[in-house]
């Protein structure tokens, strides 16, 4: 008996792979007019269009409309209320000019897919293609999310969880997969427990009396406190945080708009908090205010701090990753299945993993011949397609596998 399971996994694990490089000019094809008509997030309207032609072709069923222009659809196996599992990829565009000379460079002007989502929404209709082959030898329901919103908070998962898109059916897990620059085509990556910060946006408003430079002190010099802030404000990260917990504290906009011989009466700063501890989250947007609002009315200025808060802490839980990272070892073989580091950058599938398990891993995109790495959110970015193979098979692998336990 035992022997004819092993027989049938592999079976199966073979018509994956092969599915996969069936469908690769396909998937590629979708990839690169996705990538040709970027939208913003919470307009992908035409790109939710194409998702659904798609789909009405190969009669799955799906709901759409969801946060305006987010879609799950369904693909079920035999006795499909036995276990539901969910794949989830993102559609939105970033707000960058592409600078890349290639045939499917974007068409819109000043957007661009410059995170992979292309990438990430083409590798999940490749997997559902695959999944929709092999119906019949699963049991259970796979949804297959296409999300609108992750480049924006609050979030396009936060919004579509408070919608109740996923009360009905409710998945058991949650599977997400994103892009590596840094990592070759053919491999992907894993890190259980904590793996990404939290990501809050602050925003900084300081007023007084402006005036002639030259006269410091009829005015009230808003940049000398702005500047005295930024200062102190790192001691939160030195000082007050706990040096076990990861913590960045970045400001990436200060607006002064005075002159040479002119103290503005108003100066602005923007930066960004995050941390791996939802605890100290708390504790520190209290610090940023405390000390901000200190330093400017000690010195004859008044202040205004407004926290944004964005992203929480992703969180993959610690077995379902070390089974997601074995399967994958099982597909791709061990010596490309990485383990990762913890990032201090943020995604919104952080909203997932607090109400499901999930795990959420990477994908290398990087040709392992030139070495070059494009790095996200960059007018250049841009991947070795050949990773599409590997990124629909290993998702569409997963969630076989995770149905068949």
């Amino acid at each position: 008996m035992e022997n004819n399971l092993t027989s049938n996994l592999m079976d199966i694990k073979q018509r994956i792979k092969d599915l996969s490089e069936k469908y690769f000019e396909e998937v590629k094809k979708t990839r690169r007019h996705l990538h040709q008509n970027p939208e913003l997030s919470f307009e992908e309207f035409k790109t939710s269009e194409y998702i659904t032609q798609i789909l009405d072709e190969l009669k799955i069923d799906y709901k759409k409309g969801i946060v305006k222009t987010g879609i799950i659809a369904k693909v079920e196996g035999e006795n499909p209320g036995k276990r539901v599992i969910a794949l989830r990829a993102d559609m939105d565009a970033l707000p960058i000019q592409e600078q890349n000379n290639v045939t499917y460079k974007s068409q819109v002007d000043g957007v661009m897919h410059a995170c992979g989502h292309d990438v990430h929404s083409s590798s999940l209709i490749g997997s559902l293609k695959i999944l929709n082959e092999l119906k019949e030898h699963f049991e259970g329901t796979i949804l297959f999310i296409f999300q609108p919103g992750e480049e924006r908070a609050p979030g396009g998962a936060k919004r579509m969880l408070a919608e109740g898109a996923l009360d009905d059916p409710k998945p058991g897990l949650i599977i997400g997969q994103h892009v590596m620059p840094a990592m070759n085509t053919g491999t992907v990556g894993f890190k259980e427990g904590k793996y990404m910060a939290s990501s809050d946006e602050i925003y900084i408003s300081l007023k007084g009396k402006g005036g002639h430079a030259a006269m410091p002190d009829q005015v009230t010099d808003t940049v000398l406190i702005a500047s005295q802030i930024i200062v102190s404000l790192q001691q939160i990260v030195s000082r007050n945080a706990d040096p076990t917990i990861p913590t960045v504290l970045s400001f990436g906009k200060v607006i002064a708009n005075g002159a040479t011989n002119v103290i503005p009466y108003e100066v602005n700063i923007e930066g960004t908090f995050r941390t791996m501890d939802e605890s100290w989250r708390g504790k520190a947007h209290l610090r940023i205010r405390e000390i901000a609002t200190g330093i400017a009315e000690s010195m004859g200025a008044e202040c205004h701090v407004k926290i944004l808060n964005g992203f929480p802490l992703l969180k993959n839980e610690s077995e379902v990753t070390r089974k997601a990272a074995q399967f994958a070892k099982d597909f791709l073989g061990e010596e490309n299945v990485l383990d990762l580091d913890i990032r201090m950058t943020a995604e919104d599938f952080a909203f997932y993993s607090q109400k499901f398990p999930t795990t959420f891993y990477r994908l290398g995109i990087k040709n392992k011949n030139t070495n070059a790495v494009r790095a996200l959110h960059t007018s250049n970015f841009d991947i070795e397609e050949e990773a599409l193979k590997t990124g629909m098979a290993t998702m569409a692998w997963l969630a076989y596998s995770f149905l068949d336990e």
